[in-house]
């Protein structure tokens, strides 16, 4: 038991070595726990939870909420995206909410892997963000930028959006 006790405040150690390192923002709510806030490109940041354990460090981090459309098309493109993931995976609550979630040997946590683990957290979320906002969320899309058109707002941060607002014009309808 104390070798575990001394494996979990290593793992401890390296979490707070890598975060300070990076210049990440991080709280340690309790022994072991900590929760890191990554900067995005797509998604403004992620936050990840990490638990130092007994045996394995995990870690979890919010993607997005449970889709509105396209369910199954989601649930597809993650299952196909998670062939070529490193050490995470994608994963789906009882609520329907998306998560990236991670596991790893308590012995096998350093600081190449837990960087590599981040960076892959970070691409899974950020870098597929978008993407899965096309998915389960285009018609949300379309009606918030009709609303923002609306009321003269700014509709920039929807910019990466624009191929879903192509409407036929009238005289060109395929249909």
């Amino acid at each position: 038991m104390a070798d575990n006790a001394a494996e979990t405040e290593r793992a401890a150690q390296v979490i707070e070595g890598v975060v300070k390192d990076a210049g990440l923002e991080w709280e340690n709510p309790a022994p072991g726990n900590y929760v890191v806030k990554l900067p995005g490109t797509r998604k403004l940041s992620t936050t990840v939870s990490l638990i130092a354990g007994r045996h394995t460090l995990s870690l979890n981090a919010f993607v997005i909420r449970h889709p509105d459309e396209n369910e199954a098309g989601v649930h597809r493109w993650l299952l196909e995206r998670n062939l070529k993931l490193f050490g995470v995976s994608y994963a789906v609550d009882p609520l329907g909410d998306i998560y990236v979630t991670g596991r790893l040997p308590l012995s096998a946590v350093t600081a190449e892997e837990l960087d590599r683990l981040l960076g892959q957290v970070l691409e899974a979320a950020d870098g597929s963000f978008n993407t899965l906002l096309e998915l389960g969320f285009a018609s949300a899309i379309r009606k918030e930028y009709d609303w923002r058109v609306a009321r003269g707002e700014s509709t920039c941060n929807l910019d990466a959006f624009t191929h879903l607002l192509q409407r036929p014009s009238p005289g060109n309808d395929p249909g």
